[in-house]
């Protein structure tokens, strides 16, 4: 009875065989490249996306919520809002809701701002002095909105930083003359930059006070007063915030006489994480199966072309077997092979990966990142890929008879 091939021998016999096959072997390998780099990359993108999404909504504050006019469905059929959030809902919410801190009433508005002969269009909000604490902004120069702004409804406005490189280059801005729709503002501030949430830039934005908003710009509804864009709602810790979002839900269901339906939303930072951690990890979830279909065509291609290689080496497996090897022998043999060349362009296409990913991360705003697991499972991937298909390759050239392999020579 033929002894056992010893394990290292058959390694090592199998990648000689590879080696005699250089540009096969590569080309075998490269839809496993192709596969392991897409998985990375794109697992590397979708968390980038899902960490982007996340700092940004952090910059909205753990305790903060927002109250919205309109419900789900006007949401989704995409109609207007309705006016229904008005200046008295605010003034209730931060008197009658005990686990509420501070209440930052809007309204905003797009409009062209003009400097001389530049100009730029920008998101202008009308609000109040507690906007910036409950929005956590800062000041870069010169001041916020005060108190006595809003009672006198000035025509003064707080600047993004954005703004100040379009309409005042060689300027610090403050002291400055700026026109809103046909109405003169002094710029009494630019804030810190803040960055974009969701694609709104912040830094892009203009401050007026509330009073002023509503006496020059916008006006007020002859139905229903001061329309408010939004509430930003700031409550006392973020242990409150549940507590918080009830008690508003109830006075301004209580102040708006509902039965049913709600004819506004409130909304918490939370409520946002969940929704971008749906969608990001769905996403993820379908680039990966994108890459997983690469690595399948990869795994198809090794079976391809480890049939053809037992065409090619009947000769020489019935050689082998009439020398005394056995079906097993031959079998791990072409296995070796087939997991020697998916590992291999498992590793390859990995690193490449990682490198597409970090580069990603240097160049871009994204914050692309891959974590050790991944790596691991899709070179274990590969590796199984290679194994399974394989087999079949295998199976034939161990079940080839010596004297049917030998009237080839």
């Amino acid at each position: 009875m033929a002894s056992k091939l010893p394990l290292i021998e058959t390694v090592s016999m199998a990648f000689t065989t590879l080696k005699a096959n250089r540009l096969r072997s590569l080309l075998t390998m490269l839809g496993i490249v192709i596969g392991n780099a897409s998985v990375i990359t794109l697992v590397g993108v979708g968390r980038g996306a899902q960490n982007l999404a996340e700092a940004q909504l952090s910059n909205l504050g753990a305790n903060v919520l927002f109250v919205v006019p309109g419900n789900n469905d006007t949401r989704r059929r995409g109609v207007a809002f309705p006016k229904t959030l008005v200046i008295e809902d605010a003034e209730a919410i931060a008197e009658q809701v005990p686990s509420v801190k501070r209440v930052a009433p809007q309204i905003t508005s797009s409009e062209v701002i003009q400097s001389g002969p530049r100009s730029a269009t920008s998101s202008i909000s009308g609000v109040t002095p507690t906007f910036l604490l409950v929005r956590n902004f800062d000041i870069a120069r010169g001041r916020f909105i005060s108190d006595q702004d809003l009672r006198s409804a000035r025509n003064v406005v707080v600047i993004g930083p954005d703004i100040v490189d379009k309409l005042f280059p060689t300027s610090e801005a403050v002291g400055e003359t700026l026109r809103i729709k046909d109405q003169s503002f002094d710029v009494i501030g630019v804030m810190a930059a803040k960055g974009a949430v969701f694609g709104n830039n912040q830094d892009e934005s203009a401050y007026i006070p509330l009073t002023t908003m509503v006496s020059r710009l916008v006006g007020r509804d002859p139905t229903y007063g001061i329309s408010l864009s939004f509430i930003s709602v700031e409550a006392k810790n973020e242990a409150s915030t549940g507590a918080a979002k009830f008690q508003i839900t109830n006075l301004l269901r209580q102040r708006h006489r509902i039965l049913r339906d709600d004819d506004f939303a409130v909304r918490s930072q939370k409520d946002a994480l969940s929704i971008v951690n749906t969608i990001s990890g769905g996403l993820t979830l379908m680039l990966a199966a994108i890459g997983g279909i690469s690595l399948l065509v990869g795994g198809i291609g090794i079976m391809n072309i480890m049939l053809v290689s037992v065409s090619e080496r009947t000769e020489e497996i019935g050689l082998r077997k009439a020398l005394g090897a056995r079906s097993a022998d031959v079998l791990n043999q072409f296995l070796v092979e087939s997991l020697a060349l998916a590992s291999l362009g498992g590793v390859i296409g990995t690193t490449l990966g990682v490198g597409t990913v970090t580069a990603i991360a240097a160049l871009t705003p994204l914050p692309a990142t891959i974590g050790v697991s991944m790596v691991l499972i899709t070179v274990s991937l590969s590796g199984s890929i290679g194994l399974f298909f394989g087999v079949v390759p295998a199976r034939r050239a161990a079940k080839l008879e010596p004297i049917v392999a030998l009237r080839r020579l």
